[in-house]
C-alpha cells in the first residue's frame, strides 16, 4: 500500500520536470496546448541546438559553471574555518556567533543597493567579481557555517586530544583530524552552496548588463522574437540543460548530504 501512496504523493513533483522536458521537444505552436503533449510524436531535437546556436548559452553556461564551482569550494573552505573556530574556540562574552547569525535574518533584496553602491564605486559593475566575492564572505555563508558548527559541536574532544599529544596546534588539528571525518557536512554545504548560487538572478540582474557576462538564470529571459514573445520551446530545451549539473551534484553527494543534515541537527 505505501508504494502507490508514494508514487501518488511524487506526480505534483515529477510533473512539471517532465512537461518541461517533453515540451522542449515540440514546435513552438504546441508548448502550451491543452492537454498537454507528454509524449511528443516527433521529437524536434533541433531546439537543443538552435538555444546553443541562436545565443551565447554555452558562455553563459561557462560563467554559471565556473562561478558556481568557485563560491563553492571557497565557502566550503571559509564555512568549515569558521564553523571549527566557533565550535573549538571560546570567544568573550559568547556573542560573536550569534551577531553572525543575524545575518540569516536579513533578506538579500534588503542589501542589494547599499551593496551596489559599494561595487559600482569600486568600478566592478558589469563583472563576476561581485558574484564571486560577496556570497563567500556575505550573508549566504551564514547557514553553511551554522552547519559546519553544529557538525564539528559533535566531534569527541578525545579525538582532538589525541592529536594535541602528537604536537598538533590549533591549524593542525583541523586540517588533520577534523576536516577529513566533516565529509558529511561539507557534501550537505557543497549542495545547497551550489545550487543557490547556480540559481542567483537578483544578483546577476543587477550587476550585469552584458549579454556575455549573463549567468544561466538571466540568460533564460532572453529567449524572445522580434516582438518580445517568448519562444518557449527553445527556452525549455535551455532550461533543461540548466537541470543537469544541479542533478550532477545532488546524485554524487546525496549520501554524504543526508548523513551530514543528520549529524548537524537540521532534521528536525
Amino acid at each position: 500500500m505505501l508504494y502507490p501512496l508514494l508514487v501518488l504523493l511524487a506526480v505534483p513533483f515529477v510533473f512539471p520536470t517532465w512537461w518541461m522536458i517533453t515540451a522542449s521537444l515540440l514546435p513552438a505552436n504546441e508548448v502550451l496546448s491543452y492537454p498537454p503533449k507528454l509524449f511528443p510524436a516527433s521529437p524536434r531535437w533541433e531546439n537543443y541546438a538552435t538555444a546553443f546556436a541562436d545565443y551565447p548559452l554555452a558562455r553563459q553556461y561557462f560563467n554559471s559553471l565556473y562561478i558556481a564551482a568557485i563560491v563553492t569550494v571557497s565557502t566550503m573552505l571559509v564555512a568549515s574555518l569558521a564553523g571549527y573556530a566557533f565550535a573549538r574556540i571560546r570567544f568573550r562574552g559568547d556573542k560573536l556567533f550569534v551577531i553572525v547569525l543575524i545575518g540569516l535574518l536579513i533578506p538579500s533584496e534588503v542589501t542589494i543597493i547599499p551593496l551596489f553602491r559599494m561595487v559600482d564605486s569600486l568600478g566592478l559593475t558589469d563583472t563576476h567579481w561581485p558574484l564571486i566575492v560577496i556570497p563567500i564572505f556575505g550573508a549566504p555563508s551564514v547557514l553553511a557555517t551554522f552547519v559546519m558548527r553544529q557538525f564539528f559541536i559533535t566531534v569527541p574532544d578525545e579525538l582532538e586530544e589525541a592529536g594535541r599529544l602528537d604536537g598538533l596546534g590549533r591549524f593542525g588539528l583541523y586540517r588533520r583530524i577534523a576536516l577529513p571525518i566533516a565529509r558529511p557536512a561539507l557534501a550537505a554545504v557543497a549542495i545547497f552552496t551550489f545550487l543557490n548560487t547556480w540559481n542567483f538572478f537578483l544578483e546577476p540582474l543587477v550587476y550585469l548588463s552584458d549579454k556575455e557576462m549573463f549567468t544561466l538564470p538571466l540568460a533564460l529571459t532572453q529567449y524572445v522574437d522580434v516582438y518580445g514573445g517568448n519562444i518557449w520551446n527553445v527556452q525549455l530545451a535551455a532550461s533543461v540543460t540548466t537541470v543537469l549539473p544541479v542533478l550532477a551534484v545532488f546524485v554524487i553527494a546525496q549520501r554524504h548530504f543526508v548523513e551530514g543534515l543528520a549529524q548537524t541537527g537540521l532534521k528536525g
